[in-house]
C-alpha cells in the first residue's frame, strides 16, 4: 500500500497518535470543557472520514463558522424548540471546531489562515449569539415597528452584551499582540502562566472558580442558559419575561468579567 493512499485511510490510533497528541488535550483555555468531556472522543471519527475526502482544514472550518451562525438564526424562533436547535447547532460548532484543527494536524497543513478563519468564526458566533438573544428577549418582533420602545431596551442589552463578549475575547488576543510586539515567546496555555502571584487579586481569582460566571459568554453555554431560560418561561407561564432577564442578567454579568479579566491579566505575568 502506497504512502499516499495510507495517509488517506488511517487507522483510529494512528489518526489519534497524530490528530490528538497529549498537548493538544492539555491546553487550558483552547479546549472546551464539552470537548474533554466527549466531544474529543466522537470527533475523530468525523475526522477519519473527512481526511478521506478532498475537503481542507480550512473547509472545515467553514462548516464551524456556518453552523455558529445558525445558533444565533435559530434563536430567532421562539420558545423551546427554537433555543434546542441553537443548542444542537453550538454542539455541532464545536464538534467540527475539533475536526478542523485534527484535520490540519493530520494532513500537515497548519497555518496563520487557519488559525485566522478560526478566529473570524467564534467571534462573529458569540457576538451573533448574544445580540440574537436580545432580539429573542424583545418576544413579538413586530414590536419592533408597532412599539420600538418597548423593545428598545433588551435590544440594546443584546448589543451590549454582544459588545462586552467580543471585548472580553479580545483581551486575550491583545496579550498575544503585545508579546509578539515586544519580541516575547508564545504565552503557554498553561494555568501557571496566567496565574496572578500572590495577594487579595489571587485569593479572588482561585475563588471565582466556584462561581465561575465568566465562562458562561461561549456559544454553548449561552445556548444552554437559552434552553434553561425557554422552558422557566413554559413552565412557569412567563414567556419572555425570562428570555429578558437572562439577557439583562447576562449584559451586567459579562460587564463585571470584562473588569476582572482586565485586571487580571494587568496584575499577572502574561505581558512579562
Amino acid at each position: 500500500m502506497s504512502t499516499a493512499v495510507r495517509r488517506d485511510r488511517p487507522t483510529l490510533a494512528e489518526l489519534r497518535a497524530v490528530a490528538q497528541p497529549p498537548e493538544v488535550r492539555s491546553r487550558k483555555n483552547a479546549e472546551h470543557w464539552t470537548a474533554e468531556l466527549y466531544l474529543r472522543h466522537i470527533s475523530i471519527y468525523c475526522t477519519a472520514l473527512l481526511v478521506r475526502t478532498p475537503i481542507t482544514a480550512n473547509g472545515v472550518t467553514g462548516l464551524m463558522i456556518l453552523s455558529g451562525w445558525a445558533i444565533a438564526a435559530a434563536l430567532f424562533i421562539p420558545g423551546v424548540w427554537g433555543a434546542l436547535l441553537a443548542l444542537f447547532f453550538s454542539q455541532l460548532q464545536l464538534y467540527f471546531d475539533c475536526c478542523d484543527g485534527e484535520v490540519a494536524r493530520w494532513r500537515g497543513t497548519k497555518s496563520a489562515k487557519g488559525v485566522f478563519l478560526d478566529k473570524v468564526g467564534h467571534y462573529t458566533t458569540e457576538g451573533a449569539v448574544a445580540v440574537a438573544l436580545g432580539f429573542r428577549a424583545v418576544g413579538d418582533l413586530s414590536l419592533l415597528r408597532t412599539d420600538p420602545g418597548a423593545a428598545y431596551l433588551y435590544v440594546v442589552a443584546g448589543l451590549v452584551l454582544g459588545w462586552f463578549v467580543l471585548l472580553n475575547k479580545a483581551l486575550n488576543d491583545m496579550v498575544h499582540v503585545s508579546r509578539a510586539f515586544n519580541g516575547l515567546d508564545r504565552l503557554p496555555d498553561t494555568a501557571q502562566a496566567t496565574a496572578i502571584p500572590s495577594g487579595a487579586l489571587a485569593t479572588l481569582k482561585s475563588a471565582a472558580r466556584f462561581v465561575p460566571f465568566h465562562r458562561i459568554y461561549h456559544s454553548v453555554e449561552m445556548s444552554i442558559l437559552a434552553v434553561v431560560a425557554a422552558l422557566v418561561g413554559l413552565i412557569g407561564g412567563l414567556g419572555a419575561e425570562a428570555d429578558r432577564v437572562l439577557v439583562l442578567g447576562l449584559a451586567v454579568l459579562c460587564a463585571v468579567s470584562v473588569v476582572g479579566h482586565f485586571v487580571s491579566i494587568m496584575a499577572s505575568r502574561r505581558l512579562g
